[in-house]
């Protein structure tokens, strides 16, 4: 009941207009590199999440990436903390042997995309398969770590968004994932809108509501997480969009989809403009081109 009640209090913050978001592309396509950027800024992408491979976010120069970002205006809006392979980043500790090291190296990472300015570190809270026998124990030493990561994160001026997962992680449905973010008043919410497989996304966010402070955009079946343009999947566009105006959210309407299709779908590559065309369909409500074809 405590959890119910927590959550009928969202939806505090004023209604807002879609139309008034930013055009955000999660960079997970290998590379920082000045074209990148100068491709976003082209097609008229706003803003830019990191999100690489731990290897990957091993050569990244931080520095640069800001001065390329000032360069272009692309706004560095969020750092999706790594989280493969789970038994180097799992704070839940269900795959990690050791959480204390999980959350130092976490740390660090928040420490340094804190430097270049940027303010929402997205995680994960678990690994996966969790049985249910394991279960409370992963969400009690999940909400431990991330009080300590929350911690650490406010005094670097940043925010900690922990992700709505698939499957057997924790996170996989409002209920647990309220019951996770409410145990730290300082934890936020990034929404995926391609992990809920046992709840409808609107009910979601209609109970996670103010929290969600960045979003994850792809499409998917309802089966298993796609990553597939809005329009090619099952997804109510209309009403997610409509749902996440009335929670009050105002982050960019963020895509996380590889520009290379997944073996799921046929499609050609897809392109900066792609993404900028969906975001116009998806804000003004209004059906998107479907490029693709479903292969499940």
């Amino acid at each position: 009941m405590k959890i119910r009640n927590q959550m009928q209090k969202n939806g505090a913050r004023a209604v807002t207009d879609a139309r008034q978001w930013k055009c955000g592309v999660s960079a997970c396509f290998g590379n920082l590199e000045e074209e990148l950027f100068r491709e976003y800024s082209k097609s008229g992408i706003d803003c830019m999440e990191i999100s690489l491979s731990a290897q990957q976010c091993e050569d990244i120069n931080w520095k640069k990436t800001r001065e390329l970002s000032e360069k272009y205006g692309v706004e560095l809006w969020s750092f999706h903390l790594p989280f493969w392979p789970f038994e180097s980043f799992d704070i839940s500790g269900v795959s990690s042997s050791d959480v204390k090291a999980v959350i130092d190296v976490q740390k660090e990472y928040i420490r340094k995309f804190s430097d270049i300015g940027i303010k929402i570190g997205v995680i994960h809270p678990s690994g996966e398969p969790i049985g249910e026998a394991c279960r409370y124990d992963a969400v009690s030493r999940a909400k431990e770590s991330l009080a300590e990561i929350a911690d650490f994160a406010a005094v670097h001026g940043a925010e900690i968004a922990v992700e709505n997962l698939p499957r057997t992680c924790l996170g996989n449905c409002s209920v647990e994932l309220a019951d996770i973010v409410y145990s730290d008043s300082r934890l936020r919410v990034c929404y995926d809108t391609n992990h809920l497989l046992g709840e409808d996304n609107i009910h979601f966010i209609e109970n996670i509501g103010d929290k969600i402070i960045t979003i994850h955009v792809s499409d998917y079946d309802f089966i298993n997480e796609r990553h597939w343009m809005p329009g090619e999947g099952k997804n109510d566009w209309t009403g997610i969009v409509t749902a996440l105006e009335k929670a009050g959210y105002n982050g960019p309407f963020m895509y996380e989809i590889d520009l290379e299709p997944p073996e799921s779908i046929r499609r050609r590559t897809l392109t900066f403009d792609d993404f900028y065309d969906n975001y116009i369909s998806c804000i003004n409500k209004r059906p998107a081109k479907v490029l693709g074809i479903p292969q499940v």
